[in-house]
């Protein structure tokens, strides 16, 4: 990844003060995160986790400090500082990995994964394993995934139902050349903007809709400005959890291992945490008095991703994960 040089002076102090951080030993700092989801949102909580069971097994050798919220900039200015190592672990999108390393685009294509059980169980086992290996060479080492949930499309013009419902629509997608790509695949208009102001963005009519999980779309107050959410479930894109390869080659062996470990066993813990999140996130939208439209037919939508797949989908190492995944359904 090549840092815009307008960028460089934001990035500066952090990566001179991981610079700072680097020169001493593992174990004589707390080693640092970021994370842009708000304390208590279900990743930080699983990162702080990972964090207590290190401390815990290592009787304080090794520690954590996370930064939830944003506090260290964007998810794409994070990912940058954690591969210059200014920061240690760093819990991201697949958005800002898919800029750096294409099979990443594989677990966030459309229609994908069946249910969240086989998404779990894809991403949990060899897929998922050889996916987080490809971003070594990139200076990140792929710990763990994470649940993001099922992405859906919500708007505040009208129940969708079928694809011609979404047709002419402006709908709000991450800066994501697939998303985009999903987006005008389906008759919509894709309209990248950052998270922070799609309510504004709705209020104003800049947007029509978006597309997000069911949390989020609780969280962020969207309901209260797009009424209408329906439930295609269309990307069950996870979130990953990296390690600094600079940090990653400073720990010995055994730590390796351990910090593995660690991070493998935070996985349950978040979904546990998740699957309550989403539970409560839908009665909460319920008890607004949104539509929830539940029964939708997907298989309309599903049809109109053949020529995404062809596009993000070129390689032969793509190619065969995405074969390995369907055959785990």
């Amino acid at each position: 990844m090549t840092i815009n040089p307008t960028r460089r002076a934001a990035l500066a102090a952090p990566l001179l003060l991981g610079a700072a951080a680097c020169s001493q030993e593992i174990g004589e700092r707390p080693l640092r995160g970021a994370d842009t989801h708000a304390a208590g949102y279900p990743t930080v909580q699983a990162v702080d986790y990972f964090g207590e069971l290190l401390s815990q097994r290592t009787d304080g050798r090794l520690r954590l400090r996370n930064y939830p919220g944003g506090q260290l900039g964007g998810e794409g200015d994070t990912l940058e500082i954690t591969m210059f190592g200014g920061l240690d672990v760093n819990r991201v999108n697949l958005a800002p990995l898919n800029v750096i390393e294409p099979t990443t685009f594989v677990p966030a294509l459309p229609f994908l994964f069946s249910t969240t059980d086989h998404m779990r169980r894809s991403l949990d086992g060899e897929p998922g394993r050889a996916i987080l290996e490809t971003l070594r060479p990139h200076g990140l080492i792929g710990l763990c995934f994470y649940d993001s949930g099922q992405r859906s499309f919500y708007n505040r013009v009208r129940p969708v139902r079928t694809p011609e419902d979404l047709r002419g629509m402006k709908i709000r997608v991450q800066p994501s050349d697939l998303y985009v790509a999903m987006v005008s695949a389906l008759g919509a208009n894709p309209t990248p903007i950052p998270f922070g102001e799609v309510y504004q963005a709705l209020v104003q009519g800049v947007v029509d809709g978006a597309e997000n999980n069911m949390p989020s779309y609780d969280d962020t107050r969207h309901h209260e400005v797009a009424r209408y959410y329906t439930a295609t479930g269309h990307v069950m894109a996870p979130e990953a959890f990296v390690m600094s390869r600079r940090t990653w080659d400073r720990l010995t062996p055994a730590d390796r291992d351990l910090v593995m470990e660690c991070a493998n066993e935070s996985v349950p813990y978040m979904r546990e945490i998740w699957d309550a999140r989403e539970a409560s996130a839908r009665q909460n939208v319920i008890d607004a008095g949104c539509e929830l439209i539940e029964d939708v037919d997907v298989e309309p939508f599903r049809a109109l991703m053949a020529p995404v797949w062809e596009r993000f989908i070129v390689s032969d190492l793509q190619q065969r994960l995405v074969r390995d995944i369907q055959a785990m359904e």
